[in-house]
């Protein structure tokens, strides 16, 4: 997993940038990132994947 402080993601419920380095648990299979919306910054989420899934996304 690539993702950075700063990096855009975005999906169906909007624009989200990454506030936290991502962590990995479960032996390195799983990453869990913590975003917070563009437009609503107070709105904070933490998204998990599956480390070997490709995440689409702009450096930021």
């Amino acid at each position: 997993m690539q993702l950075q402080i700063g990096d855009r993601l975005s999906d169906e419920t909007g624009e989200w940038e990454v506030v936290n380095r991502p962590r990995t648990t479960a032996g390195g299979k799983v990453a869990h990132v913590r975003v917070r919306r563009v437009d609503q910054p107070a709105l904070v989420e933490e998204r998990t994947w599956g480390a070997h899934e490709r995440i689409e996304g702009t450096r930021g």
